[in-house]
């Protein structure tokens, strides 16, 4: 059980955003929601894959009524430090948005500290891309991402483009800035 306090949870993720995620801009829609504060950080205590499912819809409903926010992360400091079994709540997420007729309406990323692209090694820079301090899912208005993409050149080259990244700060450096992370400033 993870006993940090929800805001010092909530202020290491937004350190990963900031010095991580925008700083090698590995989503280029992030700064300008950064900026204009319309990421909604929530703190979710469950470490049950039930509870946690009902804190997604709980989500999807608050965006669904404030359009002052334009994407929720979920952070789950409990129950999930298991890659694996992340990975099963993440199947179950996307399950659950198609059943609640959220699907096209909303979308699940995923970020977890120990996130390991199929057929890397765990060492392998690229991972970093989707490593956060904590497991995370991360819910996305599709109309947003669409928007978006459009003033995108070529959004099909971004992930791609994000492991040549990673590749050229490599595996201290990612590393390095993911411990700064933790720091309480």
């Amino acid at each position: 059980m993870n006993h940090t306090p929800p805001e010092t949870l909530i202020q290491h993720s937004r350190n990963w955003l900031e010095n991580v995620v925008i700083a090698h801009n590995f989503c280029p829609f992030a700064k300008r929601e950064f900026i204009n504060n319309t990421i909604h950080f929530d703190v979710i205590p469950h470490s049950d894959t039930e509870a946690c499912l009902e804190s997604l819809i709980v989500a999807c409903e608050q965006l669904d009524n404030n359009q002052n926010i334009e994407t929720s992360l979920l952070i789950l400091p409990n129950g999930f430090n298991d890659f694996e079994q992340y990975l099963d709540l993440l199947e179950y997420a996307d399950r659950l948005l198609e059943a609640q007729n959220y699907e096209g309406i909303y979308q699940v990323a995923s970020f977890h500290p120990d996130y390991c692209f199929d057929n890397a090694t765990p060492d392998d820079p690229a991972n970093y891309t989707n490593r956060s301090p904590y497991p995370m899912l991360h819910l996305l208005r599709e109309a947003s991402i669409e928007r978006a993409l459009e003033h995108i050149s070529d959004p099909e080259a971004i992930p791609e483009t994000n492991i040549k990244i990673a590749e050229q700060l490599g595996i201290e450096t990612l590393r390095q800035q993911f411990e700064n992370c933790f720091k309480d400033d």
